[in-house]
């Protein structure tokens, strides 16, 4: 995977020109053990208009925190952006530790839920983006479901 190495906006000058594109940023928490999500993969699109085709830009990993501080910019023109998270690896490794935590505390239960497999090996987080603003998309994960929203 590429990194990126661009963090911000074109800011204009110091006349007060506005921003020319949208600033992305996101982090992961994983809602099963209250705590963010290291070491997932994201990576990040942008298309200018709804039928042009997706543009990768690069990506990036989660940190300890679960933030990705370093995404690149989209370029000038960006009308859409696209979250591509890598959850399989993180997944897999949350839903062994559970088990092997589940099996340890019950003895008599079953170790697994299921068959052990990830439900959601990849999320997709497609949005709208504005010139100038900044858009913070956090996503909240647990082996069964996630939950994303616009931050600030």
């Amino acid at each position: 995977m590429s990194t990126g190495t661009s963090t911000g906006t074109s800011t204009g000058t110091s006349t007060g020109t506005p921003a020319t594109t949208a600033s992305v940023s996101t982090h992961i928490l994983d809602t099963s053990v209250g705590r963010p999500a290291r070491g997932v993969a994201v990576r990040l699109a942008a298309r200018a208009g709804r039928d042009a085709p997706w543009q990768p830009l690069g990506g990036s990993a989660t940190d300890a925190d679960g933030r990705c501080k370093d995404l690149p910019a989209p370029p000038e023109g960006t009308t859409h952006v696209r979250l591509d998270f890598d959850t399989e690896a993180y997944l897999q490794t949350s839903l062994q530790t559970s088990a092997k935590n589940q099996a340890d505390a019950q003895q008599d239960a079953p170790a697994n839920r299921d068959s052990g497999a990830v439900f959601f090996p990849e999320v997709t987080v497609t949005f709208a983006v504005t010139a100038g603003e900044h858009y913070h998309v956090p996503l909240l994960l647990n082996p069964f479901g996630y939950s994303v929203y616009r931050g600030s």
